[in-house]
């Protein structure tokens, strides 16, 4: 598996991995107003940003898309990436995937970007994801205020995660 640049193209592939409203907003939060999102939704989305302020990246097996997320830097300093829609092709979790997404990014933000620090917020409903990020490194960070979406009728809460170089 490798990172490559994100081409507007994969946002085809990306939108049919969002198979129910449940899964799209564990994946986007608020981000969208709506289910379900089209290819031309995501790059509108990723439209509003310079290649500098979010870096868009493409997950490939042998020239097959099997994954995809965002960096983006959280401070003037641009010392703190934070990782974001982070997904993997449905039809193919469970099968280590998902970490070696998450690693090359950390691997990425780290040796590429020069961060220092790289953080991610992921729903606490979302044990997976959260199983994931641990075996790749990151450490649970306690807040004084928990970061909370209203979704579906509920108020989802976010689990904050970082990573030190």
């Amino acid at each position: 598996m490798e990172l490559r640049k994100y081409k507007a193209d994969d946002a085809q592939v990306i939108v049919k991995w969002l198979k129910n409203e449940y899964a799209f907003r564990q994946w986007s939060a608020d981000r969208y107003e709506s289910y379900p999102i089209t290819a031309d939704d995501i790059n509108n989305y990723y439209s509003q940003y310079s290649d500098d302020e979010l870096y868009k990246l493409t997950a490939v097996d042998e020239d097959e898309i099997i994954g995809h997320l965002t960096i983006r830097f959280i401070d003037d300093e641009r010392k703190i990436a934070r990782l974001g829609f982070v997904i993997v092709d449905d039809t193919k979790r469970g099968n280590g995937y998902g970490k070696q997404l998450v690693s090359s990014a950390l691997k990425y933000a780290f040796d590429e970007l020069k961060a220092d620090k790289v953080t991610l917020g992921v729903f606490e409903n979302n044990t997976p994801a959260v199983c994931c990020y641990l075996s790749c490194g990151f450490k649970i960070v306690e807040k004084e205020i928990t970061e909370s979406y209203q979704c579906m009728g509920e108020i989802w809460n976010c689990i904050e995660m970082e990573v030190i170089r």
